[in-house]
């Protein structure tokens, strides 16, 4: 794979340190570097030349998928440190293609300095819990290291269903089944339905897209499974409205009902540019206690933020309280804080700004 006409691309990716690499037809490539974007030094890229450039690591089936559908995602190994997933796709009819560094290591908890109440959460025997926040934002790092955190520590059979399989997991003490959307199983809902019948302890869900995966979702949680799942959403609060909202009016009791008794957890993350260079994780967590059980129940969700503030004793904490804690280690500038801060008005009054 070294030798692939794209390799001089990928090779300055790697050597920047970058995240991603953009091939888009009538621009010059460009990789993202700690957020943000930096054209190469290369001429514009026509649409036959993204092809040239993106076919000899696609199989046979993926290209004509592209062919029929227009885009596809996927997964290749460029070398044995460097594994990228891949979306092709299309615009103005011109081929385009995104590609983004996975790591070949898989992570640890320590390596992404996790709190303390993310080993605890590896430690349940069921119920759900959610890693959310905007593509691009270290999910499925924290997912890995989590899935990791069990392997190495419990003997379980972990089953990810992911679109694509993103970070391989050797067996330690675990036994661990990949599965991926459209070559293993029809679509997560698909591999939800039939993940029960194959004896599993831990399932993690790629991302849940639509109703019938999350209700499949909230019911492996609720009949003793620990299930781990992505949402492209900001904030606790914000997640679990996305959750009921997903479902018709006459349904959303039930699932409010579903959630107070199956969430554990919901972790919301961003990756921010750190003075001097790198990035970032700030977390807000929720931890399901019984007065946030209650208000989900209760569909009383705008107070949940209020609770969380209190909640510190037991891992709780809110993303301005993380973004504060950066600035005053002087790891992120203020601006930087207010710019990706779910509450920005709140973080400039507890910074004493106007």
């Amino acid at each position: 794979m070294e030798n692939l006409k794209i390799a001089p691309f990928i090779n300055a990716l790697l050597k920047k340190n970058a995240s991603d690499l953009h091939l888009v037809a009538g621009d010059k490539p460009s990789i993202r570097v700690d957020g943000s974007l930096i054209k190469l030094n290369y001429h514009e890229l026509t649409g036959k030349e993204i092809e040239e450039l993106c076919y000899p690591f696609l199989t046979q089936k993926q290209i004509d998928r592209l062919k029929t559908k227009g885009e596809i995602d996927g997964m290749f190994a460029f070398s044995e440190k460097a594994r990228f997933r891949f979306n092709i796709y299309k615009t103005l009819g011109e081929l385009s293609a995104a590609l983004r560094l996975i790591p070949t290591k898989t992570p640890d908890l320590t390596d992404i300095n996790a709190p303390d109440v993310f080993r605890e959460l590896t430690k349940l025997h069921r119920g759900l819990v959610l890693v959310t926040g905007p593509t691009g934002s270290g999910k499925s790092t924290t997912l890995a290291s989590m899935l990791h955190e069990i392997n190495k520590t419990q003997k379980r059979h972990i089953v990810t269903i992911e679109d694509p399989v993103e970070f391989l997991h050797k067996p330690i003490l675990s036994t661990i089944s990949h599965r991926e959307v459209e070559n293993d199983t029809k679509d997560f809902y698909t591999g939800l339905k039939y993940v029960l019948r194959q004896d599993p302890d831990v399932i993690l869900i790629g991302e849940m897209r639509d109703s019938e995966t999350i209700a499949a979702a909230l019911t492996a949680a609720e009949t003793g499974h620990l299930v781990f799942a992505t949402l492209h959403t900001n904030s606790a609060p914000k997640s679990i409205n996305r959750i009921i909202d997903s479902f018709e009016a006459a349904e959303q009791s039930q699932i409010r009902a579903m959630l107070a008794s199956s969430l554990k957890a919901v972790i919301s993350q961003t990756l921010l540019p750190k003075i001097g260079g790198g990035r970032v994780a700030a977390w807000e967590i929720m931890i399901n206690n019984d007065a946030i059980a209650n208000l989900i129940r209760e569909h009383k969700i705008h107070q949940i933020y209020s609770t969380m503030q209190l909640g510190q004793a037991q891992g709780m904490q809110t993303q301005t309280k993380n973004l504060i804690n950066f600035i005053n280690q002087g790891i992120i500038d203020v601006e930087t804080a207010i710019n990706y801060a779910y509450y920005p008005e709140e973080l400039k009054r507890q910074l004493g700004l106007k």
